[in-house]
């Protein structure tokens, strides 16, 4: 019955452990050139291990519509992950939406107007 007990409370400690290294990235830099309708985002994602933790995918948007998901299987260094899109229909008072979404757990929005 103690086997049992500490092999549980281990396996509560682990699991918690592992979820504490865990985090939506920090922030996320935009920038729009309205010339080339080219989209520029970092997303700042300090991870240990840029294989096993990583920002996995991003969603942009236009005006609320969703215009591209980019799927990633890794990170581009181990303290964030750099995109460059080209948004076309883009125009002058329109929003700006980039989503980024963590590996293991959490994403993070920011807007450019």
């Amino acid at each position: 019955m103690k086997k049992i007990v500490l092999l549980s409370v281990f396996f509560v400690f682990f699991i918690l452990s592992a979820s504490a290294y865990a985090h939506p990235p920090a922030d996320i830099k935009i920038t729009f050139d309205p010339e080339t309708k080219m989209l520029n985002a970092v997303i700042f994602h300090q991870v240990s291990n840029s294989r096993t933790h990583y920002i996995k995918k991003v969603d942009v948007y236009l005006n609320d519509k969703e215009v591209i998901q980019q799927d990633f299987s890794a990170q581009d260094n181990i303290n964030n992950q750099t995109v460059n899109f080209y948004i076309p229909d883009a125009k002058p008072g329109d929003v700006l939406y980039v989503e980024a979404y963590c590996s293991i757990s959490g994403k993070l929005k920011k807007e450019l107007k």
